[in-house]
């Protein structure tokens, strides 16, 4: 019987232990590469942004978290992270369609803002009795039911509300609230208290390059209808200025949680508000 053999040099060498400096390099480009894919992201998709007011009652709420589409509007200096630099204008340049939710940086202190644009270049802007007239024409309001928004720690009763007490004991706020509607057709509900200072504008064109904004919670909103100041109002905000388009609720809190008591990160949160699209 023929027995096969086969020398020692032949033979196959058994695979090798991985040595640690070679898992550690595997590793640390592994964490290289998803930070690449995570700045990416952040600068070409989507940013996050917190909702710090109530300027935006009553689509937005004072706890929301967002994440903003970085894309429509092109890209620029104010939408990079970390103060990264791009030489000046957009690439990609886009202007907004009224009633967008934007984000941009505030013309003077370059802190992040969050408006509805109303005006776009070339528009001729005026607000009579809170009303928008846009291009010599009112643009339609229609009143609606009151709306009722829960009070809770970070979310308060302004002096144009009334505060209601429902039978389970929680609190809430009734505001009067109008529908208002584009001359594309859009349609958001805004709040109105009643006459104030800044129910008063004089008709002004909206520059080239620029945007009208203005605050839904319309008597809680420092805007376009006020000079640009530092934590003040914006005027008339450049699109160079746009950090991106609100787009989506990822997380609402009441404010009542607790960082030490992990329960509460659950039954703070506004869960029906979360997946919200804007």
């Amino acid at each position: 019987m023929d027995v096969k053999t086969q020398s020692l040099g032949s033979q196959q060498p058994a695979a090798q232990a991985a040595r640690p400096g070679d898992s550690w390099g595997g590793f640390v480009w592994f964490i290289i590469k998803l930070l690449l894919v995570v700045l990416a992201f952040r600068v070409f998709v989507f940013s996050p942004f917190s909702i710090p007011s109530e300027s935006m009652l009553p689509r937005l709420m004072n706890g929301d978290y967002l994440l903003a589409a970085k894309w429509p509007y092109g890209f620029s200096r104010q939408s990079l992270p970390f103060d990264l630099g791009l030489p000046g204008g957009r690439l990609l340049p886009r202007t907004p369609e009224r009633g967008d939710i934007v984000i941009f940086k505030h013309p003077v202190d370059r802190r992040d803002y969050i408006k509805r644009v109303i005006g776009l270049p070339g528009d001729r802007v005026a607000v009579i009795g809170g009303e928008v007239v846009l291009n010599g024409v009112r643009v339609p309001r229609a009143q609606i039911a009151d709306v009722m928004v829960p009070m809770s720690a970070n979310t308060g009763c302004a002096w144009g509300g009334d505060v209601e007490r429902a039978a389970d004991g929680s609190e809430a706020c009734r505001y009067k609230a109008f529908r208002e509607t584009l001359p594309s057709g859009k349609s958001y509900d805004v709040l109105d208290f009643g006459l104030t200072q800044a129910d008063g504008f004089a008709e002004k064109t909206v520059p080239a390059g620029s945007l009208f904004v203005m605050g839904d919670n319309r008597d809680s909103s420092l805007d376009s209808r006020f000079p640009a100041s530092a934590g003040e109002g914006v005027g008339f905000v450049s699109q160079d200025l746009l950090v991106g388009r609100a787009a989506v609720i990822v997380w609402s809190t009441d404010g009542g949680a607790d960082w030490v008591k992990p329960w509460t990160w659950f039954s703070a949160a506004r869960w029906d508000r979360i997946g919200d699209t804007l």
